[in-house]
């Protein structure tokens, strides 16, 4: 029996300026979940960030434009920011990725690394579930030219500067105009950013079915600005009005500065990344895992 990726890329967690010892660990990983894949008739290639950096060479390397033309599966070993970072890569692909943990959550890398094989290789043969998310398109608009363009799998955050008070934001869903919010920041997150820093800033969970986004006031000056949820069929327009040094950052991992008069215009991509989770697997099971609901409950 073959397994039903011929052809898989790996991507791995890196990080610049980490012990030696921490490389030797990541390399060893890597290197025990390509033999196992190479033992199912799988052929292997290395996301090329992930074979520099781990000083890897045996294997062909790829960036992800290759990957996305010429591989069946992406499969990640790391935790949910490696895979936010290749999901929005590979979105425009359509190539299905499963996630490994090595990370400390895990919500969207859900498959432990202690017994990945067992959990894995039905995997590779067909029994998986497939799972869809949504991705935001961000732009920054400055004079009506656009400065700034990226993805975003888990959220778009406008934030006041490091030592500034608070920003005033303009906020306009499909140009009708909803409030200005004076706020340390707002964050429009999906629902698979609904776990991540909207959650901490008092938002709701959202099933990763529902086609929306949720929009959450970071410290409001005024407590009855709350989190709303929006379809994501609109386009959300936020203003910088006033407060010194306001950026915007999209997955936490890039970053665009803002002048007054910039408009973050946020509208769903027409990518969305494709995941796969063992059979059997429920959001809900994450959830009850991850956020240690019922915990002590006989």
């Amino acid at each position: 029996m073959k397994s039903k990726f011929r052809h898989v890329a790996l991507i791995g967690k890196y990080q610049t300026g980490v012990s030696g010892a921490c490389v030797t660990s990541s390399r060893g990983v890597m290197q025990d979940v390509a033999h196992f894949l190479n033992a199912q008739g799988c052929e292997i290639a290395l996301e090329q960030e992930t074979a520099r950096n781990m000083g890897i060479t045996h294997f062909p390397e790829l960036n992800a434009a290759d990957i996305g033309a010429q591989c069946d599966l992406g499969l990640v070993v790391g935790g949910d920011g490696t895979m936010l970072g290749i999901g929005r890569q590979l979105a425009q692909f359509g190539v299905p990725l499963i996630g490994i943990n090595q990370g400390r959550l895990g919500f969207i890398t859900d498959i432990p690394f202690d017994n990945f094989q067992s959990t894995l290789a039905p995997m590779l043969y067909g029994e998986f579930e497939e799972d869809h998310r949504s991705l935001i398109h961000a732009r920054v608009m400055r004079e009506g030219q656009c400065v700034f363009d990226a993805l975003a799998m888990n959220d778009v955050v406008v934030n006041r500067g490091a030592t500034s008070g608070m920003v005033e934001l303009r906020v306009e869903v499909d140009g009708h105009f909803v409030a200005n919010q004076r706020a340390d920041g707002l964050i429009i997150a999906t629902p698979t950013g609904s776990t991540a820093y909207s959650l901490s800033a008092g938002g709701p969970l959202l099933h990763p079915s529902i086609p929306g986004w949720v929009l959450v006031p970071i410290a409001p000056h005024t407590l009855s600005n709350r989190p709303i949820v929006l379809a994501n069929a609109a386009e959300i327009a936020i203003e910088v009005v006033a407060g010194r040094d306001a950026s915007a950052s999209f997955d936490m991992q890039s970053l665009a500065s803002l002048l007054h008069g910039d408009r973050i215009v946020v509208t769903r991509s027409v990518h969305h990344v494709r995941f796969l989770h063992p059979k059997g697997w429920s959001y809900f099971d994450t959830l009850r895992q991850k956020l240690h609901w019922n915990e002590g409950v006989a």
